[in-house]
Parts: structure tokens; sequence; C-alpha cells
């Protein structure tokens, strides 16, 4: 997103929770390009497996979005720390829904790496399900842990914009990843 859209962004973002579906529709043109990025970012690697297409998850993430315009949403950076979170549970319904009509199959290791997701492919849907099941364990315990894998894996944001949407330093953010990294691969046995 351009420099010169943000303060519109943040002034349409902060309208939002009185605004209706207008504001919401003036606001999607500006953040779609980054929108379609986080979508593409979240379903990296899925081959011929996956049941979305980038575009049909931006539309997906922009109907729930429309559903929860309510929320008072502060800035740019927490937009799309919702929209991450919103793509998490649009991608973790669909494994869901394409778990249920497999009807079985073995689950696989999910490999936590540094650069989140090199090597694994959110569409293979059992690792996605057992993965958002240990990310809520997590949240239980350690919610800003959570939250960084989250933002790491879902919103494609490196360890300095986690920082900042979060309001900690990138020694926190490391240390919080290095901890959910591992607590995550204790608990999904990775």
């Amino acid at each position: 997103m351009s420099d010169d859209t943000t303060p519109e962004v943040t002034r349409l973002l902060r309208a939002l929770e009185h605004g209706g579906q207008d504001v919401l529709d003036r606001l999607i043109p500006l953040v779609y390009r980054e929108l379609r990025k986080l979508a593409h970012a979240s379903m990296q690697g899925q081959g011929n497996h996956h049941t979305l297409q980038t575009t049909a998850l931006v539309h997906e993430v922009y109907m729930r979005l429309l559903d929860q315009r309510s929320a008072t949403v502060a800035d740019r950076n927490q937009f799309f720390a919702i929209a991450a979170m919103t793509m998490r549970r649009v991608l973790v319904d669909q494994a869901r829904k394409r778990l249920t009509q497999k009807r079985g199959g073995q689950s696989e290791c999910l490999p936590l790496n540094d650069e989140i997701p090199d090597g694994w492919t959110p569409s293979q849907c059992d690792r996605m399900v057992l993965l958002d099941e240990g990310l809520e364990e997590l949240a239980k315990i350690a919610p800003r842990q959570s939250q960084v894998v989250e933002l790491r894996f879902f919103g494609d944001r490196n360890v300095t914009e986690v920082a900042e949407i979060l309001k900690v330093s990138r020694k926190t953010v490391e240390r919080d990843w290095q901890f959910a990294r591992a607590w995550l691969a204790s608990r999904l046995q990775i």
C-alpha cells in the first residue's frame, strides 16, 4: 500500500465502527492489493489441493469483515491483524470441511520453520486443523505468543511488523516466536 493512501485508510478504519457497508466498500479498494498479498502468502505452496483461490479467499474475508464491522479498528496494522485472523478462520473452516468430506487420512508432521510457511502447504487439511487447535490451546496460556504465530504465519508479517502491531520490542517477538514454536512442536509432536 502506498504511503499516500495510509491517512485515508486510517480515516476509513476509524469510521468503520459507525459506518455502514459504504465505508467498507471505500476501504477495500485501498487495501485490496495487500489483502491479496496476504491471501497469497497464506495459501503459498498449496498446489492443486486447495479449495479456495486467492481472490475467493479475499472475498470470503471481505464478507466476514462485513459481519464484524462494528469492531473498533484503531489503525492499518490492527486491520491487517484482524484480516490475518479472519484468513486463518476461513482456511481452517475449509480444511475442516475438506476433512469431513475426505473421511480419514493420516496426519503428517507440521514443520514450523523460521520462515513460515517454508515447506508446509496449508491445504494439507489435517495439519491446518492441528495447528489451529494448537494455537487455540496456546492462546489460553500465552495469548501474545499465539498472536505472534498467527501474524507471522497467516498474516505474512515479519518480526518488525509484528512488534509494531503488538506494540512490543523485536526481541520480545523473537522470544515469543521461539517459545511458541517450541510449545507447538511439543504439543503437536512435530
